[in-house]
């Protein structure tokens, strides 16, 4: 069974963490929520979730086949934790995906893994991204689009909580094959077209 990480922060962005985790299940995919610090987390809208695990508590060892990072506020969060620097350069060292929405490509794949990397763009310098618009002139090196949805490689990056559907259809088109999105799409009505 394919595995995923969802990592939810302080002010996490409800939809773009809750979408994944919601139709990533569905898929048969297992989930697992982490939060950056005590378990309650409340996210950008005040709404509280209870995170399956601390994200302290995970073995850096630990092989998940995506890693999934919601943004809002809460991806400035996300970017100060050494505890996921260790998770994210794991992930893309043993070439598993990263998926990231919002304002985590940028500031936390981009800016917070440039610091730990020491190099501009960090695990977007060179690739094709997308994020919220504003964000991306915050990273150095990548080649932004204003896609919906960009994968370059074992990246994967969507826009805002808008695209969550997109960005969580395109994650199980990546781990489980582009026919089981099309048939999770058609039970959701969501308009998916296979690539």
């Amino acid at each position: 069974m394919k595995t995923a990480l969802v990592v939810l922060a302080p002010g996490f962005e409800e939809v773009e963490a809750l979408t994944p985790v919601d139709y990533l299940s569905r898929a048969g995919i297992e989930v697992v929520t982490a939060s950056v610090g005590d378990r309650a987390v409340v996210g950008s809208h005040g709404i509280e979730v209870i995170a399956d695990i601390e994200l302290a508590e995970i073995d850096p060892e630990a092989a998940f086949d995506v890693l999934v990072l919601p943004g809002g506020p809460g991806a400035e969060a996300l970017a100060e934790s050494a505890d996921l620097m260790v998770l994210i350069l794991a992930q893309a060292e043993a070439g598993r995906l990263l998926a990231a929405i919002c304002a985590a490509p940028a500031l936390v794949l981009a800016e917070a893994c440039g610091k730990e990397l020491g190099r501009a763009g960090g695990l977007l310098a060179g690739r094709a991204f997308t994020c919220f618009p504003g964000y991306e002139a915050r990273v150095a090196e990548g080649r932004f689009s204003p896609e919906r949805v960009v994968q370059d490689g074992r990246i994967l990056t969507s826009r805002a909580a808008g695209t969550a559907g997109e960005f969580s259809l395109a994650i199980v088109a990546d781990l489980l094959g582009q026919a089981k999105a099309a048939e999770l799409a058609e039970k959701l009505l969501i308009p998916w077209k296979a690539k």
